[in-house]
Formats: structure tokens, sequence, C-alpha cells
């Protein structure tokens, strides 16, 4: 009968290992702990937001159509210009109110389309737009 031998187990080196891991980690813990907390987060500037969709005829979606908001009365050269989704969708994120804005349509092969848009204060407005074809570059 074959017995087996009594071994100690080699936890000697394994202990400190394991205590210096836990040191470590408590002070990456307390390092952070003690950081100040980051800025507040800014907060955005109110705004009013005019949306909506651009159509050709037939009632098909407009894609790339340039929209343009020009404040009435005009001031210098300030506008705020965005380009239509494949969808036709687009929106314009404007200062908040009371102002007012000419908001002009343009496409390739259509006759552009403007809209005078009055915002009282920070709200959504949305409108649609149906191009003509027969524009500049018509075909």
């Amino acid at each position: 009968m074959r017995t087996r031998k009594k071994t100690k187990k080699k936890t000697g080196r394994l202990l400190p290992a394991l205590a210096v891991a836990l040191l470590l980690m408590l002070a990456a813990f307390s390092a952070l702990a003690k950081e100040k907390p980051k800025d507040k987060k800014k907060v955005a500037p109110a705004a009013a937001l005019v949306a909506g969709t651009v159509f050709r005829d037939a009632g098909f979606a407009l894609p790339g159509a340039e929209v343009v908001a020009t404040p009435d009365p005009p001031q210098g050269k300030k506008q705020w210009k965005t380009t239509g989704n494949a969808r036709g969708e687009f929106f314009l994120r404007l200062p908040a109110g009371p102002a007012s804005y000419t908001v002009v349509v343009r496409a390739n092969g259509f006759r552009p389309q403007e809209k005078k848009v009055t915002i009282a204060a920070d709200e959504r407005l949305d409108f649609n737009f149906l191009l003509e074809p027969g524009g500049e570059n018509a075909k």
C-alpha cells in the first residue's frame, strides 16, 4: 500500500502578493474619492427648433435640399443653413425668440420656396415644403 506524503501548501508567497494588490486597489480608490468633481455640465442656451420635410411633386420626399434661415430684418451675413436628409427631413436650431426669420428651401431642378417664421420663445415649429420642378438647373 502506498502512502502519500503530506506536503505543506505554499501559501507563503501568495499572501504577500494578495496583500500588495489589495493595498494598491485601496490607494487607487482613495485617490479617486479625493478628486474634485468635474465642472457641472454646461447647459446649452435656450433654442427654437424649426423642423420639417421637403417634398417634390407627387408627394415624394426630396433629399439633399438646402434650407437657409435668415433673420428679419437681416442682421449682416448671419444665416443658419442645413441640408435635408435622405427622407427630405431637416431641422435648424435657432436662438430662442421672440424673432422672425425667412426660411428658404432650394434644390437643383426645382423652384425655391420660402416661408416666414415667427418664434415666440424656445419652441418647435414644423413646416413642410413642396418644391415644383423648373428651377435654374431643370433637366
